[in-house]
């Protein structure tokens, strides 16, 4: 019997049918298949397409990704057979020798390709092409032509009507007639739209992005007993969806995601110590092995490997009406990355509404065995026509405009724990990726596989199954059905339901509460709650973070509830419970921040793990005090399964339900509020339809450059052909409109670089300038209070005057010489756009934020020191901007984190009991941070607000998680 995962590889340490010799000289490696023999040649010997320069890239270690086929037996097991074992020829006629690519500026990293499934473009009819020719034009339509728009002008006007504005029908027609009024008054006789039936009928004529829905009827087709027969039994259910087969060639062909498209699995190495790291779905192993899988047919050699990522969710559009519940099933192609996944860009696509039959009556187990395999049988329907490319190659077009052959295959499937029970046809309470039993869910066991379910099955029992193994043998997973797939395998992390609102509310949270019961009683455990949400409410604003003005009690929680509570609710607990419970709140926030990575390394891995021990070792307070008597949870149990997931499929956050969540939005929670509620799905796909033909219009019209610059702009080109006419029309804001301004406002551009952990470019550009606020250098220092301000800008113009001297070695004449007396502008925010430490390969991993300030709080981050920006303000000094901030320094308590929270501690600096202030340029501002009280063991007073703390506490925590960017800096 087969086993699965890497606790299984001790099973097969018997060296019986090696057959395949390594072909390197001096290299006596034999394998049991080609899978082990490429993942030896991808790690030992890889071959680099080119050199940077001479530098000689280091061999990479192996990527350790436990991959079931793969027999290594070490170096105590190597087998060594002599010369006469070996068929020796070079790099150019192995077959099997992965290709290597530089893949980063400065060639910092290296990509293992995989050989054989090589993307190589083809011609319409699958023939392959020569390298280098070129592919051709994705249209060749006119400049002109906006076919079924009349211009741009009345696709821009539908897009907003339809798309963003989501404007009623009567609102439409107001709007129409109005306008064509104005157009009859200024001499046109010619409208845009008519009415709404035009602009919908418009859409509708969009040949793009055109999915028909169909349907299909389904009902119970077992024994129904002549008297007594349950109502369930004999209804009809209708199921609408959409070919997901044309779905994903759309996506395939949509130009706006060739430059974000992984063609092949790859393998990610760091040139500095060839370490091992995973970003996109098509980084991790379970890609690379299905390739593997598929490259035992010659036929498929050249084609592009297409998994396809499913996901599928109830969800609830109203509690007031009848049929308010809906279960879309959703499509994704693992070959786009994370970051347009997560990005809305139409990279998740909704392609059927499942059936959800309801018993009028008390569920039976008959009734529930009927749903339960009716889910998988609706499953395996529409995914029928996805069936025949899953062996043989078919020829699709991409964004680039080349033609490939395509492989397609099942991928992971996105599901929370209730959907995971049905997709894996277990027990609630088991694990669907484990063969741990359910009362001993953290016992270290081996991975559950579809062959070893297959086999249990035959051998044992139904009562035996459900009882030992926690299987339901009665249902079939649709994913048998189809080749190459393994729905224990598939199952994808979900950090929203096993560790947001799993784990951390539904446990960790609810377990202080119990504890807070049991050692104070009713009444003082109320108290301290109160005072609990009162240290929450008390929380200083930060950009991002959702404000809890009444603390966290509350009755209906969301996603975003959970992750900003999680934000702020480890000081606010501290004093109120033992300190084992402080630091499993801060492991188990360590371990869900290391695994929101957009890039995870070998070393995050053994972070991730470090973090899970430590978690496991301090929450047993919870267990010694009574609060639970186990921790076999699956949600939480699911933890132990992260490092496993990210060497197969990548970053978790790129597989989470939060991405379908969020689609339930576009796709059914607003569709169902813009119909009429009668027979609302009708409408409902309707729309979706329309939304799908406008996005692709733009992208069509976007790619043949018909949308550069404004309506406006083009109006105006078209109306004075001779003028100069800008691009992009430029227009002021009202913040930036002076009619009295002397001076130019400063420029957006680049100004410096800054170095923080690693060589971050930052730029700083100062925004929104106050309103009545100082306009000299004196003024503002009344205004702040700080009378020693024109010292502290005379310092900081020698400062920049000479920056390569020490203040002692400047003479006094040369002192006396740099101040200013002239005007000042004074701004309220400045914009800090940086790179994330964790994206060194990813699409940009820019970071834009606004940092803004106020006398009275606030503040922002300087280098490694944390400084409270009480101003910004600019000036100009023979002849060159000075853009400035008044700061005061907060120093930090200790060379290391608190023990107990993680986090750094700091506390206002003082100079002879006096305030340490000081002027900055902006470029050294890195950003912003954010600080939270150290509460301590007393009572809050009520009348404590968040613009109170940064006045009146004395310690203060840098709170590193309140955003991701902040953890990795502050880790």
């Amino acid at each position: 019997m087969s086993q699965t995962g890497p606790q299984a590889s001790h099973l097969r340490r018997e060296p019986i049918g090696l057959c395949i010799p390594c072909t390197k000289p001096g290299c006596n490696r034999w394998f049991k298949n080609r899978s082990g023999h490429m993942q030896h040649m991808n790690a030992k010997h890889p071959v680099f397409l080119h050199q940077p320069g001479s530098t000689q890239p280091r061999r990479p270690h192996s990527p350790g990704s436990g991959l079931p086929d793969t027999t290594d037996l070490g170096d105590t097991g190597t087998m060594d057979f002599g010369d006469a074992g070996a068929m020796e020829f070079g790099d150019d006629e192995n077959p099997m020798q992965p290709t290597v690519e530089f893949c980063s500026a400065g060639d910092r990293l290296y990509r293992n390709y995989h050989p054989f499934l090589s993307a190589r473009p083809c011609d319409s009819e699958g023939e392959f092409l020569p390298p280098g020719t070129p592919p051709p034009p994705l249209t060749d339509k006119m400049l002109d032509d906006w076919t079924p728009y009349r211009s741009w002008v009345e696709f821009e006007l539908a897009d907003y009507l339809f798309t963003k504005n989501q404007t009623p029908v009567h609102s439409i027609n107001q709007l129409l007639n109005i306008w064509a009024a104005s157009l009859m008054q200024a001499g046109s006789r010619s409208s845009l739209f008519s009415d709404h039936r035009h602009v919908y009928k418009t859409i509708d004529n969009t040949p793009l992005g055109d999915v028909k829905w169909q349907s299909f009827t389904v009902k119970y087709t077992g024994e129904i007993p002549e008297e007594g027969a349950a109502p369930w039994m004999g209804d009809t259910h209708e199921v609408w969806f959409r070919d997901p087969r044309e779905v994903i060639r759309n996506m395939l062909s949509n130009p706006d995601f060739a430059a974000e498209i992984d063609l092949r699995p790859y393998q990610e190495f760091a040139m500095e110590n060839n370490e091992r790291q995973w970003q996109d779905f098509m980084s991790g192993d379970w890609a690379y092995k299905q390739v593997d899988m598929i490259s035992e047919d010659p036929d498929t050699h050249g084609s592009t490997f297409i998994p396809v990522i499913l996901g599928s969710d109830k969800t609830t559009v109203s509690v007031a009406t009848g049929q308010n519940d809906y279960y879309p099933l959703y499509a994704s192609i693992g070959n786009v990355r994370n970051n347009v996944r997560r990005a809305h860009r139409n990279a998740v696509a909704v392609v059927g509404f499942l059936a959800m039959p309801k018993n009028r009556l008390t569920e039976t187990k008959g009734f529930r065995r009927f749903h339960c395999q009716l889910f998988h049988s609706l499953l395996s329907y529409i995914l029928k026509s996805l069936k025949p490319g899953m062996t043989t190659p078919e020829v699709a077009r991409f964004g680039d405009g080349h033609y490939r052959r395509i492989i397609y295959g099942l991928g992971p499937y996105i599901a929370d724990y209730e959907e995971q029970v049905l997709l894996a046809c277990i027990v609630r309470r088991w694990c669907a990726k484990c063969l741990s039993h359910c009362k001993a869910l953290d016992e270290t066991t081996l991975l559950c596989s579809r062959l070893h379910v297959d086999v249990l099955i035959e051998e044992c029992n139904f009562d035996t199954l459900w009882a030992e193994y926690g299987i339901v043998a009665i249902l079939v997973p649709f994913t048998n059905d189809f080749p190459r797939a393994d729905i224990h395998e598939l199952l994808a992390p979900d950090l929203l339901h096993q560790i947001i609102k799993g784990s951390f509310k539904d446990h960790l949270v609810e377990w202080v509460e119990r504890y807070l019961f049991q050692e104070h009683g009713k009444t003082q455990a109320n108290i301290i709650l109160d005072d609990i949400d009162q240290r929450i409410a008390a929380v200083p604003p930060f950009p991002g973070l959702c404000r809890f003005p009444q603390g966290h009690h509350f009755k209906q929680w969301t996603g975003d509830d959970s992750k900003a509570l999680m934000k702020v609710y480890l000081p606010a607990i501290e004093g109120y419970v033992p300190e084992d419970v402080v630091c499993a709140f801060s492991a188990f926030l360590e371990f869900c921040y290391l695994v929101h990575h957009n890039v995870l390394t070998e070393k995050s891995l053994e972070e991730i793990q470090a973090a899970l021990a430590r978690f496991h070792q301090y929450r047993e307070i919870f267990k010694t005090t009574g609060m639970i008597m186990t921790f076999s949870l699956p949600r939480q149990h699911s933890m132990t399964h992260y490092v496993h997931c990210i060497r197969l499929f990548g970053a978790p956050n790129g597989l989470c339900s939060s991405i379908t969540e969020s689609k339930h939005i576009k796709a059914v929670k607003e569709p169902w509020r813009w119909s009429s509620r009668y027979n609302a799905l009708g409408q409902m796909l309707l729309t979706n339809q329309r939304l799908d033909k406008l996005a692709a219009s733009r992208v069509d019209f976007c790619t043949c450059g018909m949308l550069s610059g404004t309506c406006l702009t083009s109006v105006l080109a078209a109306l004075e052909p001779s003028a100069d006419v800008p691009a992009q029309a430029e227009l002021p804001s009202a913040e930036e409109y002076n009619p009295n301004q002397q001076e130019s406002p400063i420029p957006e551009h680049l100004v410096s670089f800054f170095n923080f952990h690693l060589r971050v470019p930052s730029l700083n550009t100062l925004r929104t300038e106050g309103k009545k606020r100082a306009q000299t250098i004196p003024a503002l220092a009344d205004e702040l209070a700080i009378p020693h301000l024109p010292d502290l800008i005379r310092d900081f113009l020698v400062e920049q005057l000479y920056p390569e001297m020490h203040l002692v070695e400047i003479p006094e004449n040369i002192m006396d010489c740099p101040h200013y007396e002239g005007r000042i502008r004074v701004f309220n925010s400045a914009v800090s756009t940086f790179f994330t430490p964790s994206d060194l390969s990813g699409m940009g991993g820019m970071k834009r934020e606004h940092i803004r300030v106020s006398p009275n709080w606030r503040n922002g981050c300087a280098r490694m020191d944390v400084a409270r920006v009480l101003t910004f303000f600019s000036f100009r000094l023979w002849g060159k901007q000075y853009p400035c901030a008044v700061a005061r320094w907060f120093n930090r308590v200790g060379d290391a984190p608190d023990d107990q929270t993680g986090m750094w501690m700091v506390k206002p600096s003082s100079i002879d009991n006096h305030a340490h202030f000081v002027v900055i340029h902006v470029d050294s501002i890195f950003r912003s941070a954010h600080l939270i009280p150290v509460y301590g063991i007393e009572m809050l007073p009520a009348v404590i607000k968040s613009h109170h703390t940064l006045d009146i506490f004395t310690l203060f925590y840098v709170n590193k998680f309140a955003d991701h960017h902040a953890f990795e800096i502050a880790f």
